[in-house]
């Protein structure tokens, strides 16, 4: 049985093929039957928009059905156990999509539970998401080991999928964040023991010279709240605008994983410009989903 907790999931021979089927996937407008009589049940503590409509639209058109979890519709978040759960949905379903807080959620449904589970979102990681930013960048530059990619701002699940992503894939990473906000240096010295070409700076310049994509993300996700004022003063130079744009190579894309909060963490010349692919990145969501659904649920 495959899940997909994290991109480290995959081998690098494994995420290599389901870049290029998921790229195929798009070529062909892909509708197929791996998903023929099984119910898929997404669990949703998170609010979304791309990740609930792209798995809901992508299991569809897989030829499989979505039933929709979240704690106000169930007994997510209440008295029942979550081993309990997992093995209850286990009964009636043939897979997990689960959007959550901690990594260990997840952890606890593959314990207890026996059908596949698929990461959606955790504080920790968001695979998904970076596999599809993945594909967003293949279709421009297929020649990744002469990829050179900044992530400006908070050494969040999106910095941390960049870096097993950066396990995976051959192109160079560097990463550039304020202190306290730097990644888990853990899940750093893993992605580098296992051949990635990761830099970490705490200068948004020195990031983004000579780079291919510019990457960020809000500076206060779903959670963090409360810390907005001071995740702001924090985060202050870390706005990725024209000038820093300016540094990298002359056709250099912008990446968002959205929502984005414009005249925070991107200008809206950037996020409007010609530079700018966030949206191919949204509907990437779709085409790299069904890839990774087809590799987990493929006899």
């Amino acid at each position: 049985m495959k899940h997909v907790l994290s991109i480290l999931d995959f081998s690098k021979e494994d995420a290599a093929r389901i870049l290029l089927r998921a790229d195929r996937m798009k070529a062909e407008r892909h509708r197929g039957s791996v998903l023929n009589g099984k119910n898929v049940v997404l669990i949703f503590e998170k609010a979304s928009t791309r990740t609930r409509v792209s798995f809901e639209v992508g299991i569809r058109q897989l030829g499989g059905q979505s039933l929709l979890m979240t704690p106000a519709e169930s007994q997510l978040g209440r008295s029942e156990p979550l081993k309990d759960t997992a093995r209850v949905l286990s009964r009636y379903a043939d897979g997990l999509v689960v959007r959550t807080f901690g990594q260990d959620v997840l952890e606890t449904l593959v314990e207890y539970g026996t059908i596949p589970v698929i990461n959606a979102l955790t504080d920790k990681y968001h695979p998904c998401q970076v596999m599809s930013d993945m594909l967003t960048m293949y279709e421009r530059t297929p020649k990744l080991e002469d990829v050179r990619v900044a992530w400006i701002g908070d050494g969040n699940n999106m910095a941390h999928s960049f870096i097993n992503a950066a396990a995976r894939f051959p192109f160079s990473l560097i990463l550039a964040c304020p202190a306290g906000y730097r990644p888990d240096p853990e899940i750093l010295e893993k992605a580098r023991s296992e051949g990635a070409k990761i830099e970490l700076t705490d200068d948004p310049q020195q990031a983004a010279t000579g780079a291919h994509y510019i990457n960020t993300d809000v500076w206060a996700s779903m959670g963090q709240e409360a810390e907005q004022k001071q995740r702001e003063a924090a985060f202050a130079g870390y706005l990725v605008d024209a000038k820093l744009m300016a540094l990298a190579q002359p056709d250099c894309k912008f990446l968002h994983c959205l929502p984005a909060h414009r005249g925070e963490e991107v200008s809206e010349e950037v996020f409007e410009g010609a530079a700018s692919v966030v949206f191919d990145q949204a509907e990437n969501r779709l085409h790299m989903q069904k890839a990774i659904m087809e590799w987990v649920f493929a006899e």
